[in-house]
């Protein structure tokens, strides 16, 4: 039996996402429950020869409509609030309200200890506007593998839950030891 093919005109991009201290134990903000275990595999991920490797950054003014204490009487992880697109306001939609994270220029908004940016080519900051949230990175037009040992869920009982409403989306979660992982290494550099 053949080996599966990578698709025609194959050029993936390694998206390194939000990999921050205010998202790693022992003292973030925001903290995932071994989210620093993530950090080996990325690393070895960007040893791979993705033609493009980015890795975002939460960036935050201290004003971000997403952070709990920006609101009355609102405690982050429980309460939501209605967002308005600026440019749209007939476009609503509710977010979770976080604990205050990843705050331009703090700490907590470095990248995470470990994490080997060097080998990044490119670094896009988000979260900036105060008055934006915004979650998706899956576009329409790309195919979009998420590599499972380089994530974690801030709700771990939820990863489940997030692997079917990506898959939706047409995101497949793969292994790094996988065929899809595999097409990368293959690639010259």
């Amino acid at each position: 039996m053949s080996q599966p093919q990578p698709p025609p005109n194959f050029k993936p991009a390694l998206i390194i996402v939000d990999v921050q201290e205010d998202f790693c134990p022992p003292n973030g903000t925001l903290a995932v429950p071994n989210g620093r275990d993530i950090i080996p595999p990325i690393n070895t991920l960007l040893t791979l020869p993705f033609p493009l490797k980015i890795a975002t950054q939460d960036w935050h003014p201290a004003d971000h409509i997403s952070f709990a204490s920006n609101h009355a009487n609102k405690k982050p992880l429980e309460d939501t609030i209605e967002v308005v697109n600026p440019l749209d306001t007939s476009e609503r939609y509710d977010t979770r309200l976080w604990p205050v994270h990843c705050v331009q220029g703090s700490p907590g908004a470095e990248f995470a200890e470990g994490l080997d940016v060097e080998r990044v080519g490119r670094v896009v900051k988000k979260g900036q506007k105060s008055e934006v949230e915004m979650y998706n990175a899956a576009k329409e037009g790309f195919v979009t593998f998420v590599v499972e040992e380089g994530v974690r869920c801030v709700d771990q009982k939820g990863w489940e839950g997030v692997k079917e409403e990506l898959g939706g989306k047409g995101v497949k979660v793969v292994g790094i030891e996988g065929d899809e992982v595999g097409w990368v290494r293959g690639l010259s550099v």
